[in-house]
């Protein structure tokens, strides 16, 4: 059991440091931010030339290469505060616009635009938006569902025969400023700060996932018999019974032992790692308590160059330490399936 405990100098040995050449292009799919800068002055470019009327910005998005309709959305709504999670919760749109449509005013007139996919019930999906990271760096063109958000987020705020929450309204005033360059520049320039942090939230939370599903992929190879997902294990609570643990994976062996698994993977600085290791010893003694066991995933140069007080927090209270490798993952589950055997 003792050989798989390790200190940090052994686990810098067998650190992949960077991502591994096989996620190498899903990690590109997800660095979203990049893409966003550079193509910040187009997207200004086609609300400023959109002054001639409250859509004249569908003709730029079908024509330019630039600035697709989807990369389009995908600023408006970060422009705008209104993520995934937020417009879900308009959605159907019905229930905020009666017969279907909107009714605005832009330039002192009054324009009208009918919902065509989301008007009713229609499941909202990143997907059909072409927002999802893989889809974001390659070229789609306007589609109704991409048409339907894109009018509310720029118009909403304008809206004359709506009940939209009021918070949500008051975001979507993009469209109002089409007419004016300096009130748009400012706009933009003033919510700069703050759409660089959320987008850098949504891109660290991507490649966690990233680096969860390749430990997962890795191990059902590794431990076809296994039951191995993300979740809880049963009985396992951080208070009192109200809500069970999470954990990054959960593997279950074919006798019934459960392991949690954390990952962390980071090539930059930031504090994912040294929240997993405030939670540490807690984790530890909990599910040493129930009878089960805890490893880490733990790699990246930001993780073993900038973070090793953490690190040896979290290797201090972990049953086993691998890289983020194939070779690690398969030493992973050796062990899982040699602790499986002794507790049977």
């Amino acid at each position: 059991m003792s050989d798989f405990k390790r200190t940090l100098e052994q686990l810098r040995t067998k650190a992949t440091l960077f991502w591994p050449d096989e996620l190498r292009d899903q990690v590109a799919a997800v660095s979203i931010l990049p893409l966003l800068l550079k193509t910040q002055n187009k997207f200004l470019s086609v609300l400023e030339l959109s002054d001639a009327g409250p859509d004249s910005w569908k003709r730029l998005v079908e024509t330019s290469d630039a600035m697709r309709a989807n990369l389009f959305l995908k600023h408006l709504m970060v422009l705008s505060d209104m993520g995934r999670e937020s417009l879900s919760k308009l959605i159907p749109l019905d229930r905020f616009f009666p017969d279907g449509a909107m009714h605005y005013v832009w330039g002192e007139k009054t324009f009208y635009y009918r919902f065509q996919k989301y008007a009713r019930k229609e499941p909202f999906t990143s997907k059909k938006l072409c927002l999802e990271s893989a889809q974001l760096v390659q070229s789609h063109s306007l589609t109704p569902y991409i048409e339907d958000i894109a009018m509310l987020l720029l118009h909403g705020a304008s809206a004359l025969n709506d009940t939209l929450p009021a918070g949500e309204k008051e975001r979507c005033l993009i469209g109002s400023l089409m007419d004016d360059s300096e009130r748009l520049k400012s706009f933009v320039s003033e919510n700069y700060l703050r759409v660089s942090t959320q987008i850098r939230g949504e891109r660290s939370n991507a490649l966690g996932q990233l680096a969860q599903k390749y430990v997962i992929s890795n191990l059902k190879i590794e431990l076809p018999d296994w039951t191995i997902r993300s979740g809880h294990i049963p009985g396992v609570s951080h208070n009192d019974g109200d809500t069970e643990t999470s954990f990054d994976i959960v593997a279950k062996s074919p006798g019934g032992a459960y392991f949690a698994i954390e990952v962390a993977f980071q090539v930059t600085t930031n504090s994912v790692i040294e929240r997993k290791a405030g939670q540490a010893q807690a984790r530890a003694d909990l599910l040493h308590k129930a009878g089960h066991r805890i490893c880490y995933v733990l790699d990246g140069a930001g993780n073993l160059n900038f973070r090793p007080s953490a690190v040896r927090v979290l290797m201090q209270f972990s049953d086993c330490t691998v890289a983020l490798s194939r070779p690690e993952i398969a030493f992973l589950a050796d062990y899982l399936r040699y602790t499986s055997e002794q507790t049977r």
